[in-house]
């Protein structure tokens, strides 16, 4: 499993290591003669420490060594993770801009209803998009990341759904002879959670953009542009077995329309243990963007 260097003092570190993840303390990086992958992860949830946790379970099954820089934005500072955390464990776009990276995670947010240009931090998202251009090797965008980065960089349209597109679903592989699906079945599940979709008629006609995966229900969900440069993912491949769980209750509880998460609770039963159908795909597509988009593409001195 990969050696992940993160803050000793990180909340997510000791459950890790609980799961038998190999994490590494500064101390230890230190004396082995590595140079590690810098991954920096813009971490756009309102449950940031959830966030944290699940992305680090998924980086952590390869032997590279990678180095974690988790980043927020300063224009918004949300209400859901305590002020004390981000300012121990996360740096701005100000702090890094002058930096180089391997690689880049820009996750979902909750705020698909809103228009882009609506977003508080819409700017200084698009100044971030925009100098990982030239800063980053390769950048993964999750969920409305995804959504955000095909509105930026290539002008893809957000549609609203009918109703939202909530539980896991089955989707096929187009491309298999791409690295990014490297190892993936025929057919494999993936979490969503969202009220919107991207244009599918103006993904298909853009020539920058290579459909790699998609469902008949849940539509396109891996896109990849500029040779792997950027890679778009519709969902939450990232998510635990708990977490569309908790969106229910969670809706349940506010008053929201919500229908049970289609293919999650055995019997559609929601006081049964959720299934966990999709964690190992998520693995492999952690493990094939690190490998063939990072690793093997960025330099050795990235400065």
């Amino acid at each position: 499993m990969m050696p992940i260097k993160v803050p000793s003092n990180l909340p997510a570190k000791k459950i890790l290591e609980d799961e038998n993840v190999f994490m590494m303390d500064e101390h230890r990086a230190l004396h082995q003669d590595i140079r590690p992958l810098r991954i920096a992860i813009l971490n756009l949830m309102p449950l940031k420490e959830d966030t944290e946790l699940q992305l680090l379970r998924s980086l952590s099954n390869t032997p590279l060594q990678v180095d974690v820089t988790f980043l927020t934005t300063a224009s918004y500072v949300g209400k859901n993770t305590a002020l004390s955390h981000l300012e121990q464990f996360y740096l701005t776009y100000e702090d890094v801009k002058a930096k180089k990276f391997d690689g880049l995670i820009i996750t979902g947010a909750p705020v698909e209803q809103m228009e882009f240009e609506e977003v508080a931090y819409w700017e200084e998202l698009c100044d971030i998009m925009e100098w990982s251009k030239t800063h980053v090797t390769s950048t993964l965008y999750l969920c409305w990341g995804a959504q955000a980065g095909l509105y930026y960089h290539y002008g893809i349209r957000k549609l609203p759904l009918e109703k939202k597109m909530f539980g896991v679903f089955p989707h096929r592989v187009l491309k298999r002879r791409e690295p990014f699906v490297r190892g993936f079945d025929d057919i494999f599940y993936a979490p969503h959670s969202r009220h919107t979709e991207m244009s599918a008629e103006d993904i298909r006609k853009n020539p920058e953009l290579t459909i790699l995966a998609e469902s008949d229900e849940a539509g396109i969900f891996i896109v990849l542009a500029k040779e792997g440069r950027q890679a778009f993912v519709m969902g939450h491949p990232e998510y635990d077995r708990v977490t569309l769980d908790s969106e229910y209750k969670r809706d349940l509880g506010k008053g929201l329309p919500i229908e049970i998460p289609k293919n999650y609770y055995p019997d559609d039963d929601p006081t049964k243990r959720p299934l966990l159908m999709w964690r190992a795909h998520a693995n492999t597509m952690y493990s094939n963007w690190l490998n063939y988009y990072v690793y093997q593409n960025t330099p050795y001195v990235l400065d």
